[in-house]
């Protein structure tokens, strides 16, 4: 499994992306390298690590990503987002809007380059004020899913 986050630092709650890779590279870092899954902090330009990932060929690629809807869902909401349900989905990375490149044109090359999965995790975001921190409810959220996910992952090694 490979972890890639995306995002902008500057940009309030669009670092959750970053906020789960660093936490997940620390946990990697205090407990040892952990084989079976790659972090990867890909800031603002997600094609920067297609390489990456090609050398670790990983099965399942999540993506974690600040993500927006017009609904009346919190920040700090958590979403699981297939990538087959991203048409039209209102996203930093899907949509292209804060990103380099679209993250659907990544996934679809990585689905066919690498024969893996591909998914989505969105943090809903509030503040995406230039120069401002993530908010306590996407830094909480953003530590949830990194221990998720590190849960996880040692529950299947074990």
């Amino acid at each position: 499994m490979a972890v890639v986050g995306i995002g902008n630092d500057l940009r309030g709650d669009d670092a959750a992306g970053l906020l789960v890779a660093r936490a997940l590279i620390e946990r990697q870092t205090g407990n040892g390298a952990q084989s079976s899954m790659l972090a990867l902090d890909a800031g603002a330009a997600p094609e920067n690590v297609t390489g990456a990932l090609r050398r670790f060929a990983p099965d399942l690629v999540i993506f974690v990503d600040a993500a927006f809807a017009d609904d009346a869902a919190p920040p700090g909401t958590i979403e699981w987002i297939d990538r087959h349900q991203t048409t039209g989905l209102s996203t930093a990375a899907f949509a292209g809007s804060t990103h380099t490149l679209p993250l659907h044109r990544i996934a679809q090359y990585l689905v066919a380059e690498l024969g893996c999965e591909v998914a989505l995790i969105g943090i809903r975001a509030g503040n995406l004020t230039f120069d401002h921190t993530a908010s306590p409810s996407t830094y909480q959220a953003a530590q949830e899913v990194a221990a998720g996910l590190w849960a996880a992952l040692t529950e299947a090694r074990a």
